[in-house]
């Protein structure tokens, strides 16, 4: 396992331990950097409007579009190490 994976598996591991809840935009971003590191470019068809939450969740996974992911993965273990600081 590479030392990107590594730090990026402690990282998801640690975001389940945050001592304060992030707020809904930085949940949408870790959620999104998260789907583009493991998944890749976002697939299937954006939710309805009446489905607020997954279509927020496919918008911000939508929305990194391209990304490559060992940068997503690089961005979300960032993220989370920003977020244990605080």
């Amino acid at each position: 396992m590479s030392e990107l994976e590594t730090r990026f598996q402690a990282a998801v591991q640690n975001s389940q331990s945050l001592s304060r809840r992030p707020s809904n935009e930085t949940l949408l971003k870790l959620y999104g950097l998260y789907k583009q590191a493991t998944e890749g470019d976002v697939s299937g068809e954006r939710p309805g409007f009446t489905d607020l939450r997954g279509r927020a969740k496919y918008d911000a996974w939508a929305s990194l579009a391209g990304t490559p992911g060992d940068e997503a993965k690089t961005s979300y273990t960032a993220l989370v190490e920003r977020l244990l600081a605080d």
